[in-house]
């Protein structure tokens, strides 16, 4: 067993028991990756000590550094960003490292030392202000007035293209550190395809307030005394970085206009009928959207609601980029529109869109990618930028079919897994002779069928099924047939891996939002099992999520047909110099 320590005012308290093999698990949390990313730096600065050094001898460093007191303040110069979206910085000896977030490469910065990870040689701390800005800090970028409290946003005061430069780092440092491959069997990462908005795309916020101070638990008392309950309105909002404390948030910029104004409704209503909740509270804020033929009915009037009134020119298009735009984006004061139902601009000369914020979970939501229609129930998992969907999907169905082949079978059939309400299924429908989707939720599933339905998909069915039997009713052949995969954070389990294997379709299209998971998956595909292996084609990164430190990966694989493993064999002497070699 092993134990990290966690130094607390020159106390050292046996925190966080780790087990050996929980330790070398990848479960891509945000721990682990910056301790990569921690153990590089120091390796970098430390030309003569390596990464394994640097972990044998963390016990003897631990029993010697001497790190600064718990919430006493010092100046930090900013090394390099990691992928979690952190500062990083290092100590005079170069021995330790500062975490600090809202920071850039090149900053001076004052921080606040919060807890240190002696053995781990790191030290959390808070941002406190900037001594001196890097180059690539420009504070006037940032939108949002509690930037650097809030834990949702890092990037705000960085150029869209540095963020963009940062998230293909992101992928090649988790390729690096998760997927256990040789850098000749990972390709070059494309360019991160950016947001068209980097401000006003959410579709779906979930704001929070916590529940009364000192009422826990539920029912009386075991003295029979009633639990206290809410004397004020409580913080609404999310949780303040590095802290387990809600911060409240009056409006939030990367979210839509609808969702803005259903954000400042529904303050209002709680405040209004704070009395009769007893708990805390999660609310949901999602985007729905109508379109409306211009031909068959005229557009509802806007309707005002009770908001703070944005410009008289504004034109309700929030979003941070577009720089003919009128709303105020110039500095913090970002103001939400004011209206109840959104009017977006025509999606053709026939049609126009009109959005609106639903705060039922069991509601029925409506989106729109290009020319497909959606309707998921609110509460449910869709993708949450919808500016970006177009180009997305266009990107998986331009790359999904591998080249011809003239010895080949086309590839004719598409298996859709953990395929949610269809999104997949239904977007490269026209490309299949016949497609599946398969999920282990039943309301997925029934979603996924009435999508279909709604967009007149007649090539594609759905099934749920148990993750431990995913392909177990398939009958399509695996020569001809193409897998998609877009699993939770965590990732793929080693069953699905397994069953995936064995059934060793010819092209693997893997889409993830934690790509250090999705490294160690691939990672165990590129392997192999029992002559079942694959190469990886292509990585390439969408930016689904502007402003923070997220990426959407796309990784596509190719099987490793017997033909081919056998000419990598005959080729293996020359690459170890066996063979004959010619100079030149």
């Amino acid at each position: 067993m092993t134990k990290r320590e966690v130094q607390h005012d020159g106390q050292r308290s046996q925190t966080r028991k780790i087990t050996k093999k929980a330790k070398l698990a990848i479960d891509g949390s945000f721990n682990e990756v910056l301790l990569h990313d921690v153990r590089k730096l120091l390796a970098n600065h430390l030309p003569t000590v390596s990464d394994v050094d640097i972990r044998a001898e963390e016990e003897a460093t631990a029993s010697v550094y001497s790190p600064p007191e718990r919430f006493t303040e010092i100046e930090v110069k900013i090394s390099e960003l990691s992928s979690t979206g952190d500062g990083l910085g290092l100590s005079e000896n170069l021995d330790h490292v500062y975490v600090v977030p809202f920071t850039v490469p090149g900053d001076v910065v004052q921080v606040k030392v919060v807890n240190h990870f002696v053995s781990d040689h790191y030290t959390l701390t808070d941002f406190v202000k900037v001594l001196q800005p890097s180059p690539r800090r420009d504070d006037s970028r940032v939108k949002c007035h509690y930037f650097s409290r809030c834990s949702g946003c890092q990037f705000q005061m960085l150029s869209y293209n540095d963020q963009l430069t940062h998230k293909k780092t992101i992928i090649e440092s988790a390729y690096k550190n998760f997927s256990n491959l040789p850098s000749e069997l990972v390709p070059a990462i494309g360019t991160t395809i950016g947001s068209p908005l980097q401000y006003g795309y959410r579709t779906k916020l979930t704001p929070h307030f916590d529940g009364p101070p000192g009422r826990h638990g539920r029912g009386p008392r075991k003295d029979g005394t009633e639990r206290p309950g809410f004397t004020e309105v409580p913080p609404i909002g999310f949780m303040l970085k590095g802290m387990r404390r809600t911060i409240d948030i009056e409006d939030c910029p990367i979210g839509t206009d609808a969702v803005r104004i259903g954000l400042a409704r529904e303050r209002a209503r709680v405040a209004k009928e704070i009395s009769t909740y007893k708990r805390g509270a999660t609310i949901l804020l999602r985007e729905s959207t109508s379109r409306k033929n211009l031909t068959m009915a005229k557009i509802p009037q806007i309707s005002e609601v009770d908001t703070p009134a944005k410009d008289d020119e504004g034109d309700g298009n929030i979003n941070g980029i577009d720089e003919t735009s009128k709303t105020d984006l110039s500095g913090k004061d970002l103001v939400p529109p004011s209206a109840e139902t959104v009017k977006s601009s025509a999606t053709s000369s026939l049609e126009t869109e009109e959005k609106s914020c639903i705060t039922d979970s069991n509601a029925i939501a409506t989106e729109y990618i290009d020319t497909f229609v959606f309707h998921n129930t609110a509460g449910s998992f869709f993708q949450n930028n919808n500016s970006i969907l177009p180009r997305f999907t266009a990107y998986i169905r331009d790359h999904i079919l591998p080249p011809t082949s003239p010895s080949g079978k086309p590839i004719r059939y598409l298996i859709d897994a953990y395929c949610g309400s269809g999104l997949f299924t239904i977007t490269l429908s026209s490309l299949f002779s016949a497609s599946i989707g398969i999920d282990i939720s039943p309301a997925s599933i029934a979603s996924a069928h009435q999508n279909a339905k709604a967009n007149n998909i007649a090539n594609a069915t759905f099934m749920a099924a148990d993750a431990s039997a995913l392909f177990s009713e398939v009958s399509y052949p695996a020569g001809e047939t193409v897998v998609v995969i877009d699993p939770p954070r965590k990732g793929c389990d080693d069953n699905f891996l397994g069953q995936l294997l064995r059934f060793w379709p010819r092209r693997v299209v893997y889409v993830s939002c934690n790509v250090h998971t999705q490294a160690r998956d691939v990672g165990v595909l590129v392997e192999g099992k029992d002559g079942c292996r694959y190469s990886l084609a292509s990585l390439r990164g969408f930016d689904f999520f502007p402003q923070t430190s997220h990426v959407e990966g796309v990784a596509i694989l190719d099987r490793v047909e017997p033909m081919e493993e056998e000419a990598i064999v005959q080729e293996e002497p020359d690459k170890i110099g066996e063979g004959n070699v010619t100079e030149t």
